[in-house]
């Protein structure tokens, strides 16, 4: 079994996308925050001392999708057209969407992904303060769209 990640020296390499066409790339990947009624609370009224927790973990997870190939060693960097990151709230959990989108020879998986746990995490550092035991679970893909291997529907 040959591994496409592995050079001649037995040492990592990033995958060459050289001879790789250029598509419409997305992805989508989700994730769950847990919280305490009462903290859902505080952050639904922006009650947060660090301020408004949706709004930053929404840049956040964002930039986080930028910066993935500075975080991930072997993702390649794209040129992103789209990162959308949504939320949707229960009475103790925030729901967290993350849509990414590109023209490119490689997939944006690795960017939805990195920011959904960044949003979640930043959602855990602002709310730290008020509840230690937060929970952050069910980081997944989605859905992926684009490239040679098609579409993904989990």
């Amino acid at each position: 079994m040959e591994l496409s990640h592995i050079n001649e020296q037995g040492r990592a390499k990033m995958v060459d996308v050289t001879d790789k066409a250029e598509t419409f790339r997305e992805a989508i990947a989700e994730g769950t925050v847990i919280v305490e009624p009462d903290i859902m609370e505080l952050i639904k009224s922006g009650g947060i001392k660090k301020g408004d927790v949706l709004s930053v973990a929404q840049v956040a997870g964002i930039m986080a999708a930028k910066k993935t190939s500075d975080m991930i060693p072997m993702c390649h960097p794209l040129m992103l057209s789209g990162v959308d990151i949504s939320f949707e709230l229960t009475d103790a959990e925030i729901h967290i969407k993350a849509t990414v989108k590109c023209k490119g020879s490689t997939g944006v998986e690795m960017e939805a992904l990195s920011a959904v746990s960044t949003a979640a995490l930043t959602i855990y550092d602002m709310c730290k303060a008020v509840q230690r035991d937060i929970t952050i679970t069910d980081i997944r893909l989605m859905y992926k769209s684009g490239g040679k291997s098609g579409v993904y529907q989990r």
